[in-house]
């Protein structure tokens, strides 16, 4: 999908960190480059420069999460708090709205995950 093996790399490593339920770590609330971001090979010295608007559509996309998950942008928060507001706030449909025109939607891969996340909090609980 047009990511250098490095980004593929680092972002495996990153969902693979996250699906870790003996790993926990504090992770800082932004709306701007991220740790995923610094291996992307659209990533300019200062914005995305994927395509016309790149910038402006991924920063969009940080604010609406960020709202709807209720967070505070440059707080830290563990990151079993986030996956558990996440599993808690976000339903699949939900992507249709925060991820509005990313790539990935149309794949149902993030919706798919998004219930699944959803259905192990619930076995969880129960």
């Amino acid at each position: 999908m047009g990511y250098s093996p490095d980004f593929v790399k680092r972002m495996e490593e990153i969902v693979k960190d996250i699906r870790n339920d003996n790993k926990d770590y504090p992770i800082k609330v932004v709306a701007a480059f991220d740790t995923a971001c610094m291996a992307c090979p659209h990533r300019g010295k200062t914005r995305c420069e994927a395509s016309e608007g790149s910038n402006e559509h991924v920063l969009s996309m940080d604010e609406k999460v960020i709202n709807h998950l209720g967070l505070e942008k440059e707080q830290t928060y563990s990151k079993s708090v986030l996956v558990s507001l996440t599993a808690a706030k976000v339903n699949p449909d939900d992507l249709d709205y925060l991820c509005k025109d990313c790539s990935w939607l149309a794949y149902g891969v993030c919706k798919e995950g998004i219930q699944n996340l959803k259905n192990k909090y619930q076995m969880v609980r129960s």
